[in-house]
């Protein structure tokens, strides 16, 4: 493999670069991941290119030998891809569960009358909507109509997944991510199995509503760990150019979970049963992650800290580059002399500058992430989609799960470009615009026909906003703002505000909307959403091209936070 290293040279009038490659053999490493043996940066022939002291971004026409460089520094992220893909599996089995949560049973949904308010036989029908696998469950299980313990078996997966992003931190201090992504599968598949008392026999059936909450339970706890996980690692493992568009794998994975399981669970329509096998079939991730595990690297920034500089260094010859080694170890190294590792910080320190202004952060856009309405909106959409004649809602929720996945795809290919400030800006002011839009297609006096062409295109202009900054950007800054020391813990904290805000929306959006009234929810979240857009210009720091370790030291020095 070929390596390029840049040498810029200070002269009074210009920056001058000198580019040149050597050879560098990854075989000589102790230990090669059996993904790096395929996926390497592609060999390039030893050049040395002329003095220049055109700017990099200067147009001109580039020869061919430029554009073969300019080709392979494109590539660089695919040494990293397939750990981060692996990683990414834990998001699509939180996808996936979403999706179990949107499928639907058979049935047609009133339509609304766009009066501003919903009569309570449309909200216990969006009820319905919002839990299709449930009233399945509930009527199997013999508790259909008990509405408390219908919200307590969805309920406890949001009680499981807080949890798990509290201990989340110390999991990963004490066995590393590859081996807490493995422990993690045992409550995922356990949870899955346990739920569908398949554990042994597939004949088996779940009589129990005991076994039910259990089961939702140990899921919740792993998907709790994982959503904490994810970011942390694929921030850590990434090299710096790529950092952002390998960081919305995490919403991406997101998106596909929500498609699978939209797509799998149409049968549920006609098959009250049906929910056995969509639980069954989410045992499946957890093994797929699980081994995947086996083959990934391990992050080096925590091999550094527990004093296995040689495996770390393997690491990144093999996914960033033999010309990164040096560097990066003393990077890390000196960050670690400064603030020390992660291995023996306290929650304490969280209330301590600088961790206590980035936990604020943390929890701050995870507050007004989900109080600007995602889960509101994600509920309601089956329908506002019926309203236009789709009946099936598997069916209107497929549409949203595709334009999410669109979002989520724009923004890996603008997230290290634009910039994550910009491109969360941009996401909350088009979400308001959104919700605005909608609100005034049922609010104002409009040609029916009209009136819900534009509530359809605000539901999903205001979902492709969100799959493209206020979705993946959330979760990539935080690690990213967060020191090495505190980064699990801030990370943590931050996800557990998630989940309680998460539960919060969740409990009180079907209330709020019967009392106020669609159009008065709606302009709330469009008022919230004003606010993060308002809140991420003052706070939110740009990362974007900047190591963790850089980004690390110059708030420190700079206090840029303060």
């Amino acid at each position: 493999m070929w390596v390029t290293n840049t040498v810029l040279l200070h002269q009074p009038n210009a920056l001058t670069r000198l580019t040149f490659s050597y050879p560098t053999r990854l075989t000589h490493s102790r230990k090669v991941s059996p993904f790096s043996r395929f996926f390497r940066s592609p060999k390039r022939k030893n050049r040395v290119t002329a003095l220049s002291t055109k700017k990099p971004d200067e147009d001109h026409v580039l020869s061919p030998d430029e554009k073969l460089e300019k080709f392979s520094a494109d590539l660089g992220w695919l040494s990293a891809f397939p750990h981060v893909s692996v990683a990414s599996m834990a998001n699509f089995l939180f996808g996936y569960h979403i999706g179990s949560s949107l499928s639907l049973e058979g049935g047609e949904i009133p339509k609304s009358n766009h009066s501003g308010g919903l009569s309570l036989q449309i909200t216990m029908m969006l009820i319905r909507v919002m839990n299709g696998p449930i009233v399945s469950i509930a009527r199997e299980l013999g508790f259909e109509g008990n509405s408390i313990l219908e919200g307590l078996v969805v309920s406890i997966f949001i009680a499981g997944a807080f949890i798990g992003s509290i201990v989340s931190g110390p999991l990963v201090d004490k066995f590393g991510y590859r081996h807490t992504f493995q422990i993690v599968t045992i409550p995922l598949i356990l949870g899955a199995l346990v739920s569908t008392k398949l554990v042994f026999s597939l004949s088996a059936q779940a009589h129990s509503l005991d076994e039910i909450l259990c089961g939702r339970f140990l899921v919740g706890l792993g998907i709790g760990v994982n959503t904490v996980l994810v970011p942390i690692y694929i921030s850590e493992v990434s090299p710096t150019k790529y950092r952002g568009s390998l960081g919305t794998l995490c919403q991406i994975g997101t998106c596909l979970g929500i498609i699978f399981s939209l797509l799998l669970g149409i049968p549920a329509e006609d098959d009250p049963h049906w929910w056995r096998t969509m639980l069954y079939v989410a045992s499946m991730p957890g093994f797929l992650l699980a081994l995947g595990m086996q083959f990934a690297v391990e992050s080096p920034r925590w091999l550094c800290k527990v004093g296995r500089l040689d495996d770390a260094k393997v690491v990144i010859r093999n996914i960033w580059g033999g010309s990164e080694v040096e560097k990066a170890v003393e990077d890390i190294q000196s960050v670690m002399k400064n603030n020390g590792s992660n291995l023996n910080s306290r929650w304490l320190e969280l209330l301590d500058k600088p961790h206590s202004r980035v936990a604020f952060i943390g929890g701050t856009l995870f507050v007004l992430q989900q109080f600007a309405g995602i889960n509101g909106v994600l509920y309601f959409s089956s329908l506002t989609f019926q309203n236009v004649g789709i009946t099936s809602g598997a069916q209107a929720s497929l549409y949203v799960g595709v334009t999410n996945f669109a979002g989520a795809l724009c923004a890996s290919y603008l997230i290290d470009k634009q910039g994550r400030k910009k491109l969360l800006i941009g996401s909350y002011l088009g979400m308001a615009v959104s919700m605005f839009l909608i609100v005034y297609s049922v609010g104002f006096p409009l040609d029916e026909d009209l009136s819900q062409s534009l509530s359809i295109l605000g539901t999903l202009m205001y979902i492709f906003s969100f799959a493209i900054g206020a979705g993946p950007v959330t979760g990539l800054i935080i690690p990213e703002l967060s020191s090495n020391r505190t980064r699990g813990k801030i990370m943590g904290f931050s996800f557990s505000v998630h989940w309680v805000c998460n539960f919060l929306v969740g409990l009180f959006f079907l209330d709020l909307v019967e009392k106020f009234g669609v159009g008065t929810v709606y302009t709330g979240f469009g008022s919230v959403s004003l606010l993060a857009a308002v809140f991420s210009y003052r706070f939110i720091v740009e990362t974007k091209g900047r190591s963790l370790e850089e980004i690390e030291m110059s708030l420190n020095s700079r206090d840029e936070l303060s």
